[in-house]
């Protein structure tokens, strides 16, 4: 780490006053924001320091999430000390094993059966213990379409719509936030996936929650079984959703008179609005944040996007355009 790091000299200067010894935080990741995380040893203990500047993330709403979440008994990493003012934490190690490293066609199942299920305990989370979560609303949904035209449509691709497909841009893209408008509305994660879902002892451990809205039901389990870093089988996929179908019937969070069907709509078109926003967030990545990594999930969400909505006869002409349009455009660039 080079000096030069104002913020990583003044972190040790942290570290520093709270053990009382000198210690050497070792950069263990970024994510998609601008935080960083690194892993500190003292005294044979493992800790998680997050640094956050706080004119851009703040970290009290992790903090406040954080035990919001362990309330309802869903195992996230424990907050120990706090510096709000330069943006800090110290957090609990919940170690290195992402669920999507181990995950394998033999123990999928088993796995995102208990992911699944955990939803039950994230669903309860409706506010932050001072103030109810955001709710994530048409003018919401929205904003995270647009990052789709804007960033990879015309900063990535370079391709100035037309009318006509700026209208069918319009119509698809009112069609799935009449969607998000019908659903029974939770408390979302809203980056359920393999890749923010920890094994520890071979428990499931829940991270990167700050940015929870009070949300459609389908969105987590979409987010899970639809990830946007692995595709499994359609069989595989439909019989777990099925699953959760039956748990929130179960649970209450959905009326018994919702079908099957109605749900699995919901699912679909909800998983489609979280790949349009999420293929638009990896070119914004590279373009905005120079995390130019992420690009090469862009593929598989762009997949996701022309297979499902084939399924739907008013979204028949996005899936051409998709396919025919967008799927070579961004292989020319690969």
């Amino acid at each position: 780490m080079p000096l030069s790091d104002l913020r990583f000299l003044a972190l040790n200067a942290w570290l520093k006053q709270i053990f009382d010894a000198d210690v050497t935080p070792t950069l263990i990741s970024g994510d998609a924001s601008f935080r960083r995380y690194f892993r500190v040893q003292h005294k044979d203990i493992s800790y998680i320091v997050m640094d956050s500047p706080p004119e851009l993330i703040k970290v009290l709403p992790f903090v406040n999430l954080a035990c919001a979440y362990s309330d309802k008994g869903v195992d996230v990493p424990q907050v120990i000390e706090v510096n709000a003012e330069d943006g800090f934490l110290l957090l609990s190690d919940l170690g290195d094993i992402q669920l999507l490293s181990v995950l394998n066609s033999d123990n999928v199942y088993a796995y995102y059966r208990d992911a699944l299920r955990l939803l039950d305990k994230v669903s309860l989370v409706i506010d932050n213990g001072e103030s109810a979560l955001p709710l994530y609303d048409a003018a919401f949904v929205q904003l995270e379409l647009d990052i789709f035209s804007d960033w990879l449509i015309k900063r990535h691709l370079v391709i100035e719509l037309d009318e006509k497909t700026q209208n069918m841009l319009r119509t698809t893209f009112s069609c799935l936030i009449e969607n998000v408008e019908a659903q029974p509305k939770v408390g979302m994660h809203r980056d359920y996936h393999s890749r923010n879902l920890m094994l520890q002892n071979d428990q499931l451990k829940v991270i990167d929650f700050q940015d929870a809205v009070l949300g459609p039901v389908t969105y987590d389990a979409v987010s899970l079984l639809r990830d946007c870093y692995v595709r499994w089988p359609d069989a595989l996929v439909e019989q777990l959703m099925t699953q959760h179908f039956e748990q929130v019937q179960s649970s209450g969070q959905l009326d018994k008179s919702v079908t099957l069907a109605t749900y699995t709509r919901w699912f679909d078109l909800m998983g489609l609005q979280r790949h349009i926003k999420a293929a638009g967030i990896f070119s914004r990545l590279k373009y905005r944040d120079d995390k130019p990594a992420y690009m090469a999930d862009i593929p598989l969400t762009l997949e996701y996007i022309r297979d499902i909505s084939a399924r739907y006869p008013e979204l028949e002409t996005f899936s051409a355009w998709i396919a025919d349009s967008i799927i070579p455009a961004v292989e020319a660039k690969l």
